[in-house]
């Protein structure tokens, strides 16, 4: 028995390429939230919860920079995907299912509003945009430095599109 026809491969062709843009991409978000100089001046030895913040920050500031109409599916893709992972993760450190399903909820909401503060992020000033991370990274006292450093962030991704960004784990 032959589970994969010859009229499936391009379909299965499209799955496997969008599985590895997919991790890919999740690996990149990993990649740029394990940055060793984001964690320079933590009040205390960092946390789960604040790489999980500046991962967040991170998945805002991209979706912020590339969501139009063209991306919109594969936005919902990578969406869905790192959240995924995020709750797999939460799995492997020992949660139980209700308590996943908690923090789960509450790390979606907490994202959504990072998501809508940040949406005015070229609008503020550089104390408005301080307050703003202030209010989510309380073990931070590096804030001019992530400031400057989300600033830059946004510039670079803005220099690509979502589909080149997605090609290269090594961007921005």
């Amino acid at each position: 028995m032959q589970l994969l026809s010859k009229n499936n491969k391009p379909m299965m062709d499209k799955f496997l390429n969008i599985s590895n843009t997919l991790v890919s991409f999740y690996n990149n978000l990993i990649k740029l939230t394990t940055n060793k100089k984001l964690y320079s001046g933590l009040t205390s030895i960092d946390t789960f919860s604040d790489r999980l913040l500046l991962l967040l920050f991170h998945f805002s500031f991209i979706l912020f920079v590339f969501n139009n109409a063209k991306n919109k599916l594969l936005l919902q893709k990578i969406y869905d995907y790192v959240f995924r992972q995020i709750e797999l993760g939460l799995r492997e450190i020992g949660y139980g299912d209700q308590s996943i399903n908690k923090k789960m909820k509450n790390y979606i909401n907490l994202f959504h509003s990072i998501l809508s503060k940040i949406h005015f992020w070229n609008d503020m000033d550089f104390d408005k945009k301080q307050q703003l991370l202030n209010n989510f990274l309380d073990n931070f006292n590096n804030i001019e430095f992530l400031v400057n450093y989300f600033d830059n962030f946004t510039t670079k991704l803005k220099k690509y599109d979502l589909n080149s960004y997605l090609k290269s784990v090594n961007k921005p």
